[in-house]
Order: structure tokens, then sequence, then C-alpha cells
């Protein structure tokens, strides 16, 4: 079975062709405006792929209907629709890209692959905000967590570049990030919450912040609720910090001198060294630390600096090896003598889609033909 798969993130949306081998046959990155794509661009780039058997889509939000992937339909679109209030930036491109792939190949099964899923496994000590059990029980308010789909494959590949790995951090690091704890192959802590807002970081996401602040904003500054998540979702984060999303343009700054620049990389390694040793908290100590994501694997520098401060959890870098990674490779970037293993992974997760919309049409059929 050759499954397309749709990727819409936050910045870019990749799409790929995979043979029945996980072969990549065919590749097309489009930017995306704020995680929208130009009119016509994702038809566009659909159509003439070659033959596909069925499409599977990195979704990011099921909410709590949605633990696994599932096919979809009108009823699924609806209940996706209801979703975007918690995923702004990522459930409308995912629905443009349904509806564009519904267009282009209508009697082709689409697949939606959910983010959401791979914490579905953490505990409810994890999962639970210390709020009104109404808003609990009625609302569904919880910490989902995301990034499931490149987390899995991070704790994956980890598993299988070296044997000790029961305890797993996953920094998956881009324009979007999250710390993902797991262990034994099982998500048991995340940073990311009750949308993507939540956690370290980002590009333009200002992560984890105290709740009275945009309360404060709306009724004491004058901001309208809208313009206070919008800015918190668009213009925060290393865009508020250093007056940029991007982190390659953060980095030359700070490296001529520039003080927002300085100010922004050292919130975003200070917020990251605390958040991974929260992870290695909850799982009890830590085995292998995995960097991922754009900023995980194309930043050297940033992973030396961070993993400098994280000497007590036995971490330590061979220097040589953190420079010679060649991009798309994975490697193990330890000192010899590290207790603790640190790894880059190349994130995957149209292997991990491709797997599901397989797996997911297989048990339909045999379910059919019952």
């Amino acid at each position: 079975m050759q499954v397309l798969v749709i990727n819409a993130g936050s910045s870019s949306i990749k799409i790929r062709l995979l043979d029945p081998a996980n072969t990549l046959l065919h590749e097309v990155n489009l930017d995306a405006d704020r995680g929208q794509p130009q009119p016509g661009a994702i038809a566009a780039a659909i159509t003439g792929v070659g033959r596909v058997d069925a499409v599977g889509h990195r979704v990011v939000h099921g909410g709590t209907w949605f633990t696994g992937p599932v096919v979809v339909d009108a009823a699924v679109l609806a209940q996706l629709e209801k979703l975007v209030a918690l995923a702004p930036l990522h459930q409308p491109p995912a629905l443009a890209t349904l509806h564009a792939t519904l267009d282009v190949l209508p009697h082709v099964p689409s697949v939606a692959c959910f983010d959401t899923a791979f914490h579905t496994t953490l505990p409810p000590a994890a999962a639970t905000y210390a709020i009104p059990a109404q808003w609990r029980t009625d609302l569904g308010v919880r910490r989902y967590g995301f990034h499931g789909l490149a987390h899995q494959w991070a704790a994956h590949r980890a598993a299988e570049l070296t044997p000790r790995s029961a305890r797993t951090v996953v920094a998956h690091l881009g324009a979007g990030a999250s710390l993902c704890a797991v262990r034994d192959g099982r998500s048991v802590d995340t940073t990311m919450g009750f949308t993507p807002t939540a956690g370290l970081v980002m590009a333009s996401r200002c992560g984890d912040l105290d709740p009275a602040v945009p309360l404060w904003l709306v009724q004491h500054a004058g901001l309208a609720p809208d313009q206070v998540a919008a800015a918190l979702d668009h213009d925060s984060g290393l865009a508020g910090l250093a007056g940029t999303p991007d982190m390659r343009a953060v980095l030359a700054a700070e490296h001529s001198g520039d003080a927002r620049a300085q100010l922004a990389i050292g919130v975003w390694i200070h917020r990251l060294r605390g958040a991974i040793a929260a992870m290695a908290a909850a799982l009890g100590g830590l085995d292998i630390l995995v960097f991922s994501g754009g900023i995980g694997e194309h930043q050297p520098q940033l992973r030396a600096r961070t993993v400098a401060g994280l000497g007590f959890l036995d971490l330590k870098l061979d220097p040589a090896a953190n420079q010679a990674i060649q991009l798309g490779c994975d490697a193990d970037i330890s000192a010899p003598d590290a207790p603790a293993r640190t790894l880059v992974v190349h994130a995957r997760e149209d292997l991990v889609i491709a797997d599901q919309v397989r797996a997911t049409l297989t048990a339909t059929d045999i379910a059919t033909r019952a």
C-alpha cells in the first residue's frame, strides 16, 4: 500500500509518498504563513505525485474523541472543526489539507493520525490539572500533550540505537517544541498541556505562563481576549523576545552582541534545562536524552549549551561527535564515559503515520468483511 503522508505543522506542510516498504518516493515541502499555505498549493502538490492507495494526515488535536487513528468522514471532520480553538496554529491547516485531499482524491481513503494519541498513557497525576471538578469532567480540561507522533518515533529509534533506553526524555525542538518522558515506549509526562501553547519557549508561542497574566491583560490593560490569545500564539516566544521567530536569525544576532537575542537564548535554554530535569524526575532517573526536530537536529551549539547544564543527570557530550552529525542521520553524541546517553534522531513522523494508516485500513477491511 502506497501512502501519501501530509504533515501540516505550524510553519510548514510536508508531503511525502511512501511505498509499501516505507521508501520515500516523492517529497514536497510547502512554506506556510502562520500555518496556512498559499491557496491551491496543497491541491497542486497532491496532484501528479503518482499512485496513492491511502492518505495519512497528521492532526494535532484529537480531544477526548480520538485516541487512535480514524478513517475520515463527514462526522470526523465536524468533530475536528470543534477543536480548532484548542490548536489554532495547527488544526486549520490540517483541516485545509484534509478538505483539499478529499477534493483531489475523493475515492482514496484518508486516515487522521493524532499527536494527542501517544499521550493517552499519561497517568492521572500527570494529566490532571488542579482545577474545579466540573471543568475537568464536563469540559474535558486536562493535559493532552502533543507532538506524539514525533515523540513515538524518537523513542522507538532510541530503543533501536541503544539497549538501555527504559527511561527516555525526547526533546522535540522546532518552531513548536515539547518534551516527553517515555518509559518502556509509553508516554508518562510531557510539557504541552490542554493546548500546544504550553510548555517550552517556542518560535512564536509563549510556553508556560502564569494563568493570571491573560486575565490581568483583559481586566486591567484593556486588551480583548482574542488579542491576548493571538499574541500568546503568534507574537510571543522567540518573536516576542528577539523580534524574530527564526532561531537561526536569533543565534546570528546573539553572536553579533544583540542584547535581545542574548536574552532570548538565555530564556530558551533556561526553560529547556529545567523541563528536561522535570521529565527525568517523572521517570525516576534518565537513561537517554534525545534531540529531534528542526532545532534539535540542526543546532549543535544549542545541544552543547543545554547539556552543559545537565551534568547532574549524568549527561555529557563528545564535542566532535556533536559537531560531526550529517543532516538526516541518527547518532549517539555522548562522551564515551557518560553514564546517560545523548542521541540525535531525525524526525520521521511520516513513518509512524504510514504504519498507522496501513494498520487502520487493514483492520477496517477485516471488520467489513466479517
